[in-house]
């Protein structure tokens, strides 16, 4: 094989390609955004197994540059009293996570992905493919809404939660399950007047009377925060709408009586905030036919509490890419990336979905940070993870 299409410009797609470039298979990336910046004002963590998987494709030092680290996670009670303190899995003896937004990783990835050369196309929003054989010979044909077609040996769907590519494989496969959550994303230039004391590389999570608060700090002082509070499902136009004031008040009320500077904090922010529904898809029975797969989000979400989004993305890319350097045959190569990756995702998601149900109103427990901890002996399954190339 040599040429794969990959339908979508997200972390997953931009990661894929790279490494598709160094297993030697050319990639071209259809994003169906004028820009690959969604969810512009969000911020997310990759983790010691997200940055060490980014390592193998040697795009791993761009991520940090653009990032600042955490290496402590500090838990308080409703009542502001302090639960405790631990390290974050990875942050003793390897990388520590790196927190960033969104839209920086995308811009980094993009970049790098540019600097190999290779393409990404914007606009390109995928309506249906077809497989053809010519000479006993199959490619898969992608169209795009702006009735534009590409062709290329397989076709990858790094095309997110709602994915097309995942309905084209099976179009029974199930839809994503709203969590019954909104994740809020807000920042704060100047705590001063909120009691807030956010310690530098720390996390710091709240596990309010009726929701849950987790903020830390920039290096250039400015506070980063996000709440997960109850929310109907909206798509992201609707959500949109919502302007600045009602999330203050819809998140601020959340903490009525808490002895804790999370309502504080919330009601310092200005109009930087932003808010998205929270989704899982716990399994999607098939993952691919014999020209085309699903990865990310497209193949498996988690609810965001386990903060392994961007990394299992990230590994998901890099292992399809190995799989198809070392099998001839695309169907074989997605058995095998499957085999590889199936049970560590659904763990992860069936991970994110526990934390969020004991975090969720009415029943703080556990904070959402599940990489946080460890077994006895030091080893954390999730970020203890390793790619080898």
């Amino acid at each position: 094989m040599s040429k794969a299409l990959i339908i979508g410009g997200g972390i997953a797609g931009a990661v894929t390609a790279m490494a598709l470039h160094k297993a030697g298979i050319e990639a071209e990336v259809f994003e169906a955004y004028p820009t690959g910046a969604d969810d512009v004002g969000a911020f997310l963590v990759v983790f010691a197994n997200g940055l060490e998987a980014l390592r193998v494709i040697d795009a791993h030092d761009p991520v940090a540059a653009h990032s600042f680290p955490a290496r402590r996670i500090a838990v308080f009670g409703h009542d502001g009293g302090k639960v405790g303190e631990r390290p974050i899995a990875g942050s003793g003896t390897g990388p520590g996570p790196r927190t960033l937004r969104r839209a920086t990783l995308y811009q980094v990835l993009h970049a790098e992905a540019a600097r190999r050369g290779i393409p990404v196309y914007h606009g390109k929003r995928l309506v249906g493919a077809e497989t053809v054989a010519s000479a006993g010979v199959r490619r898969v044909v992608a169209a795009f809404a702006d009735g534009s077609r590409a062709e290329g040996d397989l076709l990858i769907g790094a095309d997110g939660l709602h994915s097309v590519t995942r309905t084209l494989i099976d179009p029974a496969a199930p839809r994503p399950r709203h969590t019954g959550q909104h994740t809020v994303c807000g920042y704060l230039r100047d705590a001063g007047g909120t009691g807030a004391e956010v310690a530098a590389e720390t996390y710091t999570m709240i596990l309010g009377d009726r929701a849950f608060f987790g903020c830390t700090r920039a290096p250039d002082g400015e506070i980063w925060w996000f709440a997960n509070i109850p929310g109907a499902e909206s798509d992201r136009t609707a959500l949109q709408t919502v302007g600045p004031d009602e999330w203050r008040d819809r998140v601020a009320a959340r903490f009525p009586g808490d002895a804790t500077p999370a309502a504080a904090l919330v009601r310092a922010t200005g109009d930087r905030i932003i808010a998205s529904s929270a989704y899982d898809l716990a399994t999607t029975p098939t993952w691919y036919d014999d020209t085309k797969v699903v990865l990310g989000d497209a193949a498996h979400a988690a609810a965001p509490n386990a903060a392994q989004g961007a990394s299992m993305a990230i590994e998901d890319g890099i292992v399809l890419a190995r799989c198809l350097r070392d099998h001839t045959e695309a169907r074989t190569a997605f058995a095998a990336y499957e085999e590889l990756r199936r049970e560590r995702v659904e763990k992860v998601v069936a991970t994110s979905a526990g934390l969020a149900a004991r975090t969720g109103p009415g029943g703080p427990g556990r904070p959402a940070t599940g990489p946080g901890g460890g077994g006895a002996d030091g080893s954390n399954w999730l970020t203890d993870y390793r790619i080898e190339w």
